[in-house]
């Protein structure tokens, strides 16, 4: 199994978005990006994470494979549509190996309806203990990060069977290209299905509606602003094309937890996505 000794020698650059002395965000192999966001390893401690951490939701999927003396445990955290505290748990493991799916991701390797899975965590090996203990295997048996990060890109890869619509991946794209601002009405007429058609395979392969997916979309651009110094919060709420401050707040607190300006105050204790939208 590797450890965190490994991260620093890692050389593959290109595939690095982020890293640090005890974690690093890495880019699965390009066939793939179109349903997986990255890979993330990291080596908890209180330093790091504190027992508030918290995930601000974005829609997607996850993987998480905890690992310590114990062994080897894979969960699957359904699309997020609510935050979720996981600082504490995760603490409680010598090493955390993440896989970010992007939105409707995790459809394209299940075909298990999103809606069902949403805000959700389950044992990954009620879903697909096959899957589960070979990415076992990989983590147990790797020797170095490049292992297995090639390991894990060809088994995802043989795995990836499930096609669902083009419409649903041109509409999903406008939303994030547009920073959630487009009415659903636009996204149907666009794709050329009812308003009720599109949502329904939001619902099977996203776990969400449309406007939904919008306002996460939209909340995710405004963390993005306001993890920038410079950008008041005022700022924040024009660029995204809130109708006035009170809603911003409004729509932030309920997809967060807490206020712009809480939010600000405490940013550390977040994690919100880094390579999806």
């Amino acid at each position: 199994m590797i450890t965190k000794d490994e991260i620093p020698s890692f050389r593959e650059t290109y595939r690095v978005l982020v890293r640090a002395e005890d974690f690093m965000y890495l880019l699965p192999h390009p066939a793939l990006r179109d349903w997986v966001s990255n890979y993330t390893i990291t080596f908890p401690n209180k330093n790091t994470i504190s027992d508030n951490y918290t995930v601000i939701p974005h829609g997607s999927a996850t993987l998480v494979f905890s690992c310590d003396k114990n062994g080897i445990s894979g969960n699957l955290f359904g699309p997020a549509t609510r935050p979720c505290m996981i600082g504490s748990h995760a603490n409680q493991f010598d090493m955390l190996f993440i896989i970010e799916f992007q939105p409707a991701g995790l459809y394209a390797f299940t075909g298990i309806q999103q809606k069902e899975l949403a805000d959700h965590t389950i044992p990954l090996e009620l879903i697909n203990s096959m899957l589960c203990r070979l990415i076992a295997e990989l983590l147990e048996n790797a020797g170095s990060i490049h292992e297995l990060t090639a390991g894990l890109d060809r088994l995802l890869l043989t795995n990836l069977h499930v096609a669902y619509p083009s419409e649903l991946n041109q509409a999903a794209r406008m939303i994030i290209e547009n920073a959630g601002n487009i009415p659903t009405k636009e996204l149907s007429g666009a794709v050329f299905y009812s308003e009720r058609h599109l949502n329904r395979i939001f619902d099977q392969c996203l776990g969400m509606s449309t406007k939904s997916f919008s306002r996460l979309v939209r909340i995710n651009k405004a963390i993005r602003l306001l993890r920038d110094p410079r950008n008041s919060v005022t700022y924040a709420c024009n660029v995204t094309g809130f109708y006035d401050l009170p809603h911003f707040i409004h729509d932030f607190k309920s997809v967060c937890g807490l206020t712009p300006q809480e939010y600000r105050s405490s940013m550390s204790d977040f994690y919100s996505e880094i390579a999806k939208f």
